[in-house]
């Protein structure tokens, strides 16, 4: 992680979420503009909360651990999104992991700030409630996939939110099988099996550490609908 100093950029991140009546000019001492690489982690689960994270730009997977030590995906994050309000507003540590897809970059208040100068504004209510109720609606979403959900759902509604571009034939980079596997709740070895019935099926196929996706028509069929975002 590194932390930029420039007042012009987070002005600019100000204006281009219409934030501007949460942070007034008088606020902007408040904030730090900081940057993570992919795959750095933001957040750590269990950790003490140091203060409210903005995401402006880049995306962000957000996870949490089950009893297995095993990760359980819960969304990925795109701008404008909150990091720290449920803890924040609960008083409680970290409850889950935020990472980096990709470089990421976030307006940071110290938690000591946000109590002092924010807590007062009405409009920094209103966002904390708004973003507050979408996690709510994303998470029982999330879970209901990981509960209910076939494998082969949860792995065509996975493989639907981290596509970049819907284009026929669009290689998909994939992180090692386990990993994907931890994520959807499932093991690898049927994670496999799942891979292999689609690539019978000719919805995709998998070559070395690729997922080629043939007909996303039918995966999305298969997803029924559901994102984890």
């Amino acid at each position: 992680m590194k932390t930029i100093q420039d007042p012009n950029l987070i002005a600019h991140y100000i204006t281009q979420f219409n934030l501007n009546q949460v942070f007034t000019t008088s606020k902007h001492a408040l904030i730090q503009l900081r940057v993570y690489e992919q795959n750095e982690i933001i957040l750590h689960e269990g950790d003490e909360l140091d203060g409210i994270y903005f995401q402006v730009e880049g995306r962000t997977k957000v996870s949490s651990s089950v009893g297995t030590g095993k990760s359980l995906l819960l969304r990925f994050c795109s701008p404008l999104s909150l990091f720290g309000d449920i803890e924040f507003v609960q008083e409680v540590v970290v409850q889950s992991q935020v990472e980096a897809v990709q470089q990421t970059t976030l307006l940071f208040i110290p938690k000591q700030k946000v109590e002092s100068d924010l807590m007062d504004n009405h409009s920094f209510k209103d966002l904390l409630l708004k973003h507050l109720s979408y996690k709510l609606l994303t998470c029982t979403s999330a879970s209901r996939t990981n509960l209910l959900g076939a494998v082969e759902e949860r792995l065509a509604s996975y493989l639907l939110t981290i596509q970049l571009q819907r284009e026929f034939g669009k290689e998909i980079q994939t992180p090692y099988i386990p990993d994907i596997a931890s994520l959807i709740g499932t093991t690898p070895r049927h994670l496999n099996r799942v891979i292999q019935r689609l690539t019978d099926m000719e919805i995709l196929y998998k070559v070395k550490q690729e997922i080629v996706v043939l007909d996303w028509e039918r995966l999305d069929e298969m997803s029924n609908g559901i994102r984890f975002e």
